[in-house]
């Protein structure tokens, strides 16, 4: 009976696989990987995606203090396209600063609280220091955990990572 059972099962499987395919012309169950797998994550981003793609970031991340984050984030490209990109100025405006993007970078490397700021010398004077920690607090790039102390929330650290290793040559 179980041999019978078999041939069967697999006649039926054949068709369902005739059937999908046509409902999927041109699609393989797997696209053939590149022998150096550079666009990897390309790959897995066009298998998911539909027509006419998406943009997708990702992130892997252990600061020097030992904290770890993992991010991903992926948009359609018809909805970004379609974006009111003004809304994005202040967020972009708060890190087109030199003395906010050093803020970041010392936050991120374990310099927490504003005494600890203070002493750099690169951070200008106290008001200064001050107006900038307000800039990226209203902007969501820092909160405040404690009175005086900040910190970069988590789902931002892996967006602001892309976005410096974009501006890289």
């Amino acid at each position: 009976m179980e041999e019978q059972a078999l041939p069967e099962r697999v006649a039926r499987l054949e068709e369902r696989v005739v059937r999908l395919e046509r409902a999927h012309p041109g699609e393989d169950a797997e696209r053939p990987r590149r022998a150096d797998d550079t666009f990897w994550a390309l790959d897995a981003l066009k298998d998911r995606a539909d027509d006419p793609g998406a943009v997708l970031f990702t992130g892997s991340v252990t600061l020097p203090g030992g904290e770890h984050y993992e991010w991903q984030q992926a948009h359609p490209v018809d909805d970004l396209l379609a974006d009111d990109w003004s809304q994005s100025a202040e967020r972009l405006a708060a890190l087109a600063h030199p003395v906010r993007l050093l803020l970041l970078r010392e936050i991120l490397h374990g310099a927490r609280t504003t005494a600890e700021l203070a002493s750099h010398e690169r951070l200008g004077t106290t008001g200064q220091l001050y107006h900038h920690l307000r800039q990226l607090v209203a902007a969501g790039w820092l909160r405040t955990t404690a009175r005086g102390r900040y910190s970069v929330p988590g789902e931002r650290v892996v967006p602001i990572l892309t976005m410096l290793a974009a501006t890289r040559r």
